[in-house]
């Protein structure tokens, strides 16, 4: 299913701004804040307001088309989510997010987490926090 197919599934259209956002998202290689799309959909010459970003970013994720990243302080910004179970890498140095498939790898520890805790688990939110391979040199050069 293409992306107007998926919005109109839902009885959304694929307005301008979200055309807007995604594109933005998906050239990122780090998440972003709505003031920083914003502000590229500003040098891009998009007319489209913060308030909008906003809203969109609520629907996109609502959608499942981008994900929220989270750091230390709270939520860090957003990131294009690909289609299907996809879990983050996150570079704790430049930010980078790669992102990496996740089928089935958690559902023995979330089977043994919900008999031992009575949890009924619907979702889970996996990322992992380390240093790229570009990082890594840069760390072994700077020694």
């Amino acid at each position: 299913m293409n992306l107007r197919e998926k919005f109109n599934h839902k009885g959304l259209r694929l307005t301008h701004p979200r055309r807007v956002v995604l594109s933005i998202l998906e050239q990122a290689n780090v998440p972003l804040s709505p003031q920083s799309i914003h502000q590229r959909s500003q040098e891009a010459h998009e007319d489209i307001g913060l308030v909008s970003v906003y809203r969109t970013l609520d629907l996109l994720i609502e959608l499942g088309l981008v994900r929220r990243m989270h750091g230390s302080g709270g939520c860090q910004g957003y990131v294009y989510a690909s289609p299907g179970h996809t879990h983050h890498l996150i570079c704790q140095k430049c930010d980078k997010v790669i992102e990496f498939s996740g089928t089935c790898d958690l559902e023995a520890l979330i089977h043994r987490i919900e008999l031992q805790t009575g949890f009924k688990i619907d979702g889970h939110l996996l990322q992992l926090h380390g240093l790229c391979p570009e990082c890594q040199k840069e760390n072994c050069l700077g020694k």
